[in-house]
Order: C-alpha cells, then structure tokens, then sequence
C-alpha cells in the first residue's frame, strides 16, 4: 500500500490494519483493561481519536497517543468483530512533536467528557442533522450514532451519576433500552445495589415482554412471522447482533404457536389416542401431572442411528468444553454453547419419542400433549395418562372391568435420555451401591449366586441378564466410569468390609480351605455376601438399563443412602432444561427467577436447593 504523505495538522481517516504503535508513547500501563475498551468502542465507537505520526515507509503510520485505543481496536479485528480495512480517525502530527504530543494527551489534555459529546451529539441531532451525515462526519456507522443518542437520552439523573462515577457505561446502556426517565431510575435506584448489574436492570425493565433469542416460542414463531401478524418489538441497540430483541405481544406470540401446533397436532390425529391437547408453553415440571403408558423402542434406521449418535457426541463435547476450567473463557461463547446444547438436548428428546411405539389398547387410555421444546420445534409428548384415568385403570387391575387388559399402564417415568458418559458414571454409582447393600446382606447375596447357577444349570442360560458374575470378575475399577466414586459412602463401606475379612483370611491362600470349613455358616455366608457384592457389574451407557432392577429390589436399594446431587456430579452434564426439570420437582417456587442464570451459575443452585431433598434422577430411583 503506496500512501502519499499528507499534511501534519490533518485529520485522516486510515485503515486500521496500516495503523501501528509507537515506541514513544510515555504511556506504559494503567488505564481501562484492553477487553472492556474494546467493548466500549464496539458498541458507542472510538470517542476521541488517535494521535499518529508517518513512519515514513509509505505502508505504516505509528501511534503516538491512543495507544490502548489502537489494542482496543485489534483485539476486536482478531475477533473478527471488526474488518482489518476499517477506517480509524486519526490526527496527523510532525514527528519532532511525538513525544510532546504524546506526554500532552496522557497528563495536559482536558477532554470533553464523555456525556458532554454525547449530549453535543444530540444537539447536532436536534438541530436537524440526519444520523447519515453525523456518522459521515465523525466517521463512524450510522449504528453508533443511534447507539450514542439512545445514551443521551437517558435519565440527566442517571447521566449526572455516571460522570460521578456512581453508574457504569453497562449500566446505562442497558437502562437505554426504555425512554421513561422514571422506569430508568426506578430500576436502577429502587435496586440495592448488587441487583444493579446490567443483566439485571435490563431484565427489570423488559419483565413483561419476550426476548426472542431466548424464548422457545419465540423461535419457533419466528420474528418475521410475529412482525407480519402486527406484533410488536422493542429492540435493544446495544446487544450483540441476533440478541435483545423484545416482542411486547405475548397473547399474540403464543397464539400464533397454538396455530402452527395445531397442524401437528391434526397429523397425530390418525394415530387414535383418548385425547390430544395443544398448550403452546408447557415447563417440564407439567409433565410430571400425568402418568405415562409403557412403550416399546423400536430400533432405529441406519439413518436415525447415525442422527442420534452425532447428537449425543456434540452434546458430549459441549459438556466437556463447559466443564473444563479453562476450556471456555469468554461469557458469551459460553452462552453460546450452553444455548446449544440445551437445543440439540430437546432434538435428541424429539428423535428418541419418534422411535416409542404403543399398542392400541395402550392408545385407548392415554393421550398426546402437542407442545414446543426447549429448542423452540415442535414436540409431541405421546403415552400421558391424566391422574383421574390413572386412578380407573388401577381400580380396574382391582376387579373391575379394565381397560388395559395388556399391561399398558404404568407409573410415571421420565423416561429422559442422558449422554452415554453420564449413564455410566450414574450407574457406576449404583453399582458401588448394590455391592455394599450386598455385602451386607448375606441371604439376598446366596439367593443371586443361586439365581445365577439355576439360570445355567437349568435353563440352559449362559449369558443371562443377571449382573452378577460366577467367576468373580471383581469390578473394582469403578473409578474410571465415576471420578468422584471413591469420595462416596459406598466406595467407604466397601473398603471397610474388604478390610476387616483380609485381616481375618490367612495371609497365603495354602490354608483357605479349612479356614473356611471352620468358619460358623453365619459367617460364611457374609464372606459369600462380601464376595457375591464384588462381582455386581450394573454399569451401563442406558439410562434406562434394567438388568439390575430385581437384584436391587430385593435389597430395598435406596439411593439417598449412597449418592447426593451436585453440580459436577450431576448437573453441570445435563441440559439446562433438564436441571430445571429437576428444580421444578425439588424446589418448583425457584424456576421461575432462574431462568436468566447461565448455567454454570444454574447448576451450582440447583446443588444447593437440592440438599436434604431427597432427589434423585430418573435411572437411580427405586423400579416401579
């Protein structure tokens, strides 16, 4: 790039990516952190210019004063947030006068404060200046200009703190979301002060409307279909692009997904359930009012297979990103990702009910529930029965005629899928579990290992679902499928067991066999029992895994016993819409005023209301 050399004194707008610092600039450190200006500048521009000088090689020009500006600048271009040719008003100055000019602006210069330009820009606005030709002026785009008027019109109380340093730039710019000077103040004075981050008193004031980038029905009614219908929008200058857009017509918003679901809901028409209901916002607490009809799993397409597994790995990565410490630092690709995996989440859902199949009699007695996911589609919840249908179908099991002949009916079950890797780790869990309720419980433990021989002995089963293992393949490697197991009070109560029968066997296996015949039965049978407890293998990718149920029925298996709820544990590895499904069992009164909170933040809450509740997800409770 050849530049001709212009006159030192000249305002000049250059492309930034011919913009470079100087080594004379007196300024070394302090002064606002490099992220936070560029963020400023993203959002309101540069206010003051930079101050440069010709390097002389016809490519360069080197920055005398503005040096965090032009930081602030590139860490935008890095992030591709700003284009590498985007003009940068500078003023040139002869290179004798560098450092004098360099000193001037960091120590000597008075600025015009920022709300002093801000409000001189509105003069210019108010004396019939069109934002096209302010922002060609300054050289800036016509949204920063929007961006800078909507400030100026913020509360003169509000301006007048912030110029005390008592309001930050984030604070008024989400107050500038509403022109009522007395909505601003009350948001923000009413407030005490730690509600007064941004987030906050930008929630505060849209309380009634809908974010769209948030809301499901939003997303599934689209904005351009919610504009045509004569909805109306506030939109916020300041969000990011796809962000702060408020509809202000939720009867209209849901109304106009009530009518898209009701096209869906006419298709499962001919599938001939007792019922179907279209209820456009349903929290996954809801579904806990209705009991569900048992179904089988069809097994999916070669197609579906791949579909769910690319799902279920994406999902996993997501998880792994969002849990590691350093994996994801910047909030809003952290939003970003946990927005998705919520979305893909609620996908998965909607492909795994695609593949459930019910018998007629079971269509008889249960209905549908058409209704949006958290990833704003359409989803079809198939097999509820309503509590006053339950109660019949259990009168009828009593005597009375039923209407369930084939066993259709059966207790609530989530029936919710996990990632592979959490199925895993929770089962890993209830295998420690089973193993120390075994161990000490010497008459269940004979009547598995009998169980066990029976089933090859007699039924020519060799490879039968029973978990426990003849040869005694001591599954003592838990750890690998659940880091946190061995903090847990089975993994101790098992180590305590193994403990006191090694100090009572002999030291060399030579003499076991007449240490045993010695032994009383009683005690023989709780050797049997410590044995019996190390060859349980319960781990499983399936949530839903059965293959345990009857062992662990037999030992009245209580799971509150053994394992508690925690955000690494638990929670931070499901979807955000899964946590809330949680909270709505466990402390229902705390959804509502979480649904903002990101979700790190929502699964450390969700630990703590949690605790001494009892609760437990779905694959770790007791069978029905």
């Amino acid at each position: 790039m050849d530049m001709k050399a212009p006159t030192p004194g000249q305002d000049l707008l250059i492309p930034l990516s011919a913009l470079r610092p100087s080594r004379r600039n007196v300024r070394k450190s302090g002064g606002t952190p490099v992220e936070q200006l560029a963020r400023s500048i993203e959002r309101i521009g540069l206010l003051h210019n930079l101050v440069v000088t010709d390097s002389g090689d016809g490519q360069h020009y080197e920055v005398e004063a503005g040096g965090r500006r032009l930081q602030a600048l590139q860490w935008l271009a890095k992030r591709k947030r700003l284009d590498k040719t985007h003009q940068v008003r500078c003023l040139l100055v002869p290179d004798a006068s560098a450092k004098t000019v360099s000193l001037a602006e960091n120590v000597a210069r008075d600025n015009l404060s920022p709300i002093d330009e801000l409000l001189a820009w509105k003069s210019l606005a108010d004396d019939g200046h069109s934002i096209e030709d302010i922002a060609a002026d300054f050289g800036v785009t016509p949204l920063v200009v929007q961006r800078r008027l909507r400030l100026a019109n913020v509360s003169p109380r509000l301006l007048a703190d912030h110029g005390k340093e008592l309001v930050t730039l984030d604070q008024l710019m989400a107050l500038a979301i509403t022109d009522d000077h007395l909505a601003q103040e009350a948001a923000f004075y009413d407030a005490p002060e730690w509600q007064r981050s941004a987030r906050d008193l930008r929630t505060r004031l849209t309380a009634q409307e809908v974010d769209a980038a948030h809301d499901a029905i939003a997303r599934f009614v689209g904005l351009e279909a919610y504009e045509a219908a004569g909805g109306g929008v506030r939109r916020d200058l300041f969000a990011d692009a796809g962000q702060g857009v408020y509809l202000t017509d939720r009867p209209l918003l849901d109304k106009l997904a009530a009518d898209r679901l009701a096209e869906v809901a006419a298709q499962v028409q001919t599938e001939e359930w007792a019922w179907i209901e279209v209820v456009p916002r349903v929290a996954p607490s809801d579904l806990y009012a209705f009991q569900r009809v048992r179904s089988t799993r069809r097994e999916p397409t070669r197609k579906e297979a791949q579909a769910l597994a690319k799902l279920e790995k994406r999902i996993e990565a997501i998880d792994m990103l969002l849990q590691e410490e350093d994996g994801v630092t910047d909030e809003a690709e952290a939003q970003a990702l946990q927005e998705e995996g919520s979305r893909l989440s609620a996908e998965l859902e909607a492909k795994e009910q695609e593949l459930a199949e019910y018998s007629q009699k079971a269509r008889t007695l249960a209905g549908v529930l058409v209704t949006v996911n958290a990833g704003g589609a359409a989803i079809v919840h198939r097999g509820l029965v309503r509590e006053a249908d339950a109660k019949r179908a259990k009168a009828a099991k009593d005597g009375v005629e039923s209407p369930d002949p084939d066993g259709a009916y059966r207790e609530r079950d989530p029936n919710a899928s996990v990632s592979e890797k959490l199925a895993r780790q929770l089962s890993a869990h209830r295998t420690a579990a089973i193993q120390a309720e075994l161990s000490r419980q010497p008459g269940v433990a004979l009547a598995a290992l009998v169980h066990r021989l029976v089933l090859q002995a007699f039924y020519d089963q060799q490879r039968s679902d029973s978990p426990l293992l003849v040869d005694c393949a001591v599954q003592d490697k838990l750890e690998r499928f659940a880091p946190d197991l061995s903090d847990s009070p089975a993994a101790a109560a098992l180590i305590e067991v193994r403990q006191a029968w090694q100090a009572k066997l002999p030291a060399e296996p030579d003499g076991l066999l007449a240490a045993l015949l010695a032994l009383p039965q009683e005690e023989l049978l709780s050797l049997l029992a410590a044995c019996a407890a190390c060859c349980i293998d319960a781990v499983s990718p399936q949530e839903m895994d059965a293959k345990a149920n009857d062992l662990a029925a037999a030992l009245d298996l209580d799971m509150t016993r053994w394992w508690t709820p925690t955000a690494a544990g638990y929670f931070a590895q499901v979807s955000k819409a899964r946590i809330f499904e949680a909270i709505g069992d466990f402390a229902p009164e705390h959804v509502k005023q979480l649904e903002l909170a990101k979700k790190p933040e929502l699964a450390a809450r969700a630990e703590q209301l949690a605790a001494g509740k009892g609760w437990l997800p779905a694959m770790l409770r007791k069978p029905a």
